[in-house]
C-alpha cells in the first residue's frame, strides 16, 4: 500500500495539535482527517474508514475513552488502529486506555518526527496483515489472521488488534511458557513505551473472551497458552 493510500484520522480539540501534527502527516504523504471531538471522530471513521485514529483523551462532549470503545464496536472499523495522542501519561490513564481498545498510547508533548516514527511502526502492522494469510486450528480454537478474528467451537470472537497479537503469539507455541519482556518485544515493540500492567490487562480480556483455563501465569516469568486437558 502506497502512502497516499493510508488514511489517517487524527482527533483533537487543540487547533494547534491538528495544524502541527496534520501538517506533519500529509507532508509525509498520507491522508489526513480530523475531528474535534469523539462524536465528531466516530462520524468521520463511519465514513472515512481511516487505516490509524490517533485520538486525544480529555475532549468535550465525548472523550476519547468512550469514543475508542464505540470504535471497537463498529464491524466494518474492526481492524482499524487507534493510538491514544494525550497529555495524560498516568498509569491508570494507559489502562483505561488499553481496556478499551486502544493498539497503543503516546504521550505528548512529542517531537513531530519521533510521532512520525512511531505512526510509521503503527502502520508497518497494515504490511504485515496483508502479507499474511496464514489460518491455522489449535483444539476447537481457529485463528484467522487474514480477518484478525478467532473462532471457537465455531464461534466467531473478535479481537482488537493487540489482543490477537498477543493470543497468536501465545498460541504459535503451546505449552511454551513467554517471558513478558519477550510478549512486549514482540507485540509492542522496542520503542513503545507502555505501563507494566499492559500484559496483564491483555491477559484478563483474553480470559473473558477465549476461556480462564487456556491462560497460565507463571509468577516472575510470563504466561503460556494450554489445552484443554493437556497442559495445566
Amino acid at each position: 500500500m502506497n502512502k497516499g493510500d493510508i488514511k489517517i484520522l487524527l482527533v483533537d480539540d487543540e487547533p494547534d495539535i491538528i495544524e502541527i501534527v496534520g501538517y506533519n502527516l500529509k507532508n509525509e504523504g498520507y491522508q489526513v482527517f480530523t475531528a474535534n471531538n469523539g462524536i465528531e471522530a466516530i462520524k468521520s471513521a463511519k465514513k472515512h474508514h481511516p487505516h490509524l485514529i490517533l485520538l486525544d483523551i480529555m475532549m468535550p462532549e465525548m472523550d476519547g475513552i468512550e469514543a475508542c470503545e464505540k470504535i471497537r464496536k463498529i464491524s466494518t472499523l474492526e481492524n482499524v488502529i487507534i493510538s491514544f495522542l494525550t497529555a495524560r501519561g498516568e498509569d491508570y490513564s494507559q489502562v483505561a486506555g488499553f481496556e478499551a481498545g486502544a493498539d497503543d498510547y503516546i504521550t505528548k508533548p512529542i517531537k513531530p518526527k519521533v510521532l512520525v516514527s512511531k505512526i510509521k511502526s503503527l502502520l508497518r502492522r497494515l504490511k504485515t496483515k496483508q502479507e499474511s494469510e496464514e489460518t491455522f486450528k489449535i483444539g476447537d480454537i481457529v485463528i484467522d489472521r487474514e480477518e484478525y478474528v478467532v473462532y471457537k467451537a465455531d464461534v466467531k470472537i473478535t479481537l482488537p488488534r493487540k489482543e490477537f497479537e498477543l493470543f497468536s503469539l501465545l498460541t504459535s507455541k503451546p505449552g511454551k511458557v513467554f517471558k513478558r519482556e519477550v510478549i512486549l518485544d514482540t507485540v509492542w515493540g522496542n520503542e513503545v513505551v507502555v505501563g507494566g500492567r499492559t500484559i496483564d490487562v491483555h491477559i484478563r480480556k483474553l480470559r473473558e473472551k477465549i476461556g480462564d483455563n487456556h491462560f497460565k501465569t507463571v509468577k516472575g516469568v510470563g504466561y503460556k497458552f494450554v489445552l484443554e486437558g493437556v497442559d495445566k
